[in-house]
């Protein structure tokens, strides 16, 4: 009875665990490259400002806009609207 319980256990701590990492696989990651690239309009109220892609990473053409909230989200550089945007914010520091 106790192996049943401590192996739900650990099933339980692993698909935690993995959705958790998949999670995080959506954000940015800290090396400044772009994996998932956000296609929908974002609010400009909701952008605090935006940063280049690391010229090591294998995507090109692709920014990072930091938004509030502490959260980051990926765009094509080349779209109208973050063309339009990339006038009115300004690059992180």
């Amino acid at each position: 009875m106790k192996l049943i319980i401590v192996a739900l256990v650990c099933l339980l701590l692993a698909g935690m665990w993995l959705q958790d990492a998949d999670a995080k696989s959506m954000h940015v990651s800290s090396s400044n490259c772009c994996f998932i690239t956000v296609k929908r309009k974002i609010s400009l109220k909701r952008i605090q400002c935006y940063k280049n892609i690391s010229s090591t990473c294998s995507y090109k053409n692709r920014l990072i806009l930091k938004l509030t909230g502490g959260l980051e989200a990926c765009v094509f550089q080349k779209e109208s609207w973050v063309q339009a945007y990339l006038k009115k914010i300004n690059l992180c520091q």
